[in-house]
């Protein structure tokens, strides 16, 4: 590989920082890849970025992730995950001869830290197009040295957000052709990554007591406990997406472009949701290898690489481009107008936030789509629709429906904190990357879902019952937990 050639596209690197002009006999400091949005070792453009940047300037790399407090609400079970994930990165990446560093504080302060520590001359980050983030980064290019350079690696898209369009997307419709005519440029193997040339020497990082942190967190956020049907780390979301069992690709697939949208029928959806939110799997990995199979499904992997890549990359478009997300502020005007025309109609229920979130309404379908969520961290995709839209109907207005979707989908959905999850709730509420239907009372312009309509879409009495067998499972699990724990604090084992 020549000086001049990257191991990634340069599309798909963004600089957020030029450095000062480096002295002639200065030698460039470490290159340090500050891993959020993307927590994996394979697979992953950043990285694979922060190593060729190393290798190319003779220089040590280094991972770091910094621990934030309970971000945006998370709770044991997401936060559980996504530290057992990272415990098993950590493990794996010395095979790689790179240093992995976990921060715990505020990463507008601990990243510059770090960065001064090791007299880093370059930063390498992932991608997202959250709010809290991107205002995080900011203040990090701001209190970081002059002589550091910043890079931004879209490691989460297939083809990167900021390539794909420059500007706000009305609908799928409308980015569809765009990201469809880069992939042949974006959607490639990965090479693999080469180890370090130079070794990692200077800043040596705390041994992390994962045990001690994965039992305060878990503590902490017991309130959501974490789920036992997901197994968390990058090696469980390939065995997902290829297991010889149970894999989508290999054992699930054919059914999913007809079932994918029947709630009876939830193993006909890939079951990859909170792999691709936290990272733990690429999405890019996940198309390549549907790509493989494509002749012998092809409406299947069609309608899969239609979710994966453009209802997915839409999501980032909107929460990157449209600074208002998860407000009403965000919806298109004629959805906003319409629905605060009709933000005074006369409800048939109302219920409070307490109410909808014990599943305690008139209506036992909607019931057992929230304990579904509650319960196991997961609602089927087509129920999110009618959960949503029925909040709209049950509360005094189209602010406090939002808002109350948000809240829920993020406390107990196990890939909540997801640009999907707030497109969905705005989707869903605010009609955004939809039309206007026929005005009714309540919804005025926005689409609208009932239980009859359910009712002929698939068998309501067998998803209620099937939701009902879930919860009972699972809280004998608890209350057998909360026993065991309470006797061996009762009856500590003698040393």
């Amino acid at each position: 590989m020549s000086s001049t050639t990257t191991a990634v596209q340069p599309g798909r690197i963004r600089i957020l920082k030029k450095p000062s002009l480096l002295l002639p006999d200065q030698t460039p400091g470490p290159v340090v890849y500050w891993m959020f949005r993307d927590q994996r070792l394979r697979d992953n453009w950043a990285l694979i970025h922060a190593v060729d940047l190393a290798n190319r300037t003779n220089a040590p790399v280094a991972v770091v992730f910094n621990l934030f407090d309970q971000f945006l609400g998370a709770k044991a079970r997401q936060l559980g995950f996504m530290l057992k994930g990272l415990r098993q990165i950590h493990r794996q990446i010395e095979s790689l001869q790179i240093p992995f560093f976990l921060l715990q504080g505020d990463a507008k302060e601990t990243i510059p830290e770090f960065m001064k520590e090791c007299g880093a001359s370059h930063l390498v980050t992932d991608f997202s197009p959250l709010r809290e983030i991107r205002s995080c980064k900011e203040e990090v290019v701001k209190r970081t040295s002059v002589a550091l350079a910043i890079d931004e690696v879209d490691a989460h898209n297939v083809v990167p957000m900021w390539a794909a369009s420059g500007k706000l997307e009305y609908s799928a419709r409308t980015i569809r052709g765009k990201i469809n005519k880069l992939l042949p440029e974006y959607l490639v193997e990965f090479p693999e990554i080469e180890p370090p040339r130079k070794k990692w020497v200077g800043v040596v990082g705390k041994v992390v007591d994962w045990d001690s942190i994965i039992d305060r967190v878990v503590r902490e956020g017991a309130e959501v406990p974490e789920v036992e049907w997901c197994v968390p780390g990058e090696d469980a979301g390939m065995e997902v997406l290829m297991g010889r069992q149970d894999g989508f690709l290999t054992k699930r697939l054919r059914n999913y472009s007809t079932d994918r949208n029947n709630p009876v029928k939830p193993k006909a959806l890939s079951g990859l949701s909170p792999y691709l939110h936290f990272g733990q799997i690429s999405a890019q990995r996940c198309a390549l290898e549907a790509r493989k199979v494509q002749k012998t499904y092809p409406q299947a992997v069609d309608t899969f690489l239609e979710e994966l890549i453009v209802r997915r990359e839409l999501s980032d478009n909107f929460c990157y481009y449209q600074p208002h997300y998860d407000s009403l502020e965000g919806a298109w005007e004629w959805a906003r107008k319409s629905l605060m025309d009709h933000a005074s109609d006369k409800r048939e229920h109302t219920y409070s936030l307490e109410q909808l979130e014990k599943g305690q309404t008139a209506d036992p379908l909607w019931n057992a789509s929230q304990l579904e969520m509650v319960y196991q961290g997961k609602m089927h995709g087509f129920m999110r629709m009618y959960w949503a839209k029925k909040i709209l109907e049950w509360t005094e207005g189209p602010d406090e429906a939002l808002s109350i979707s948000i809240f829920l989908n993020n406390k107990y959905e196990l890939d909540g904190r997801d640009p999907s999850g707030y497109v969905g709730c705005m989707w869903s509420i605010c009609g955004v990357h939809d039309q206007g239907w026929k005005e009714r009372p309540v919804f005025g312009k926005i689409r609208y879902m009932n239980y009859a309509g359910c009712k002929r879409k698939f068998n309501v009495d067998s998803y209620i019952s099937y939701v009902k067998s879930l919860v009972s499972v699972t809280k004998k699990k608890r209350k057998a937990e909360e026993q065991l724990t309470r006797d061996s604090i009762d009856h500590p084992k003698a040393k």
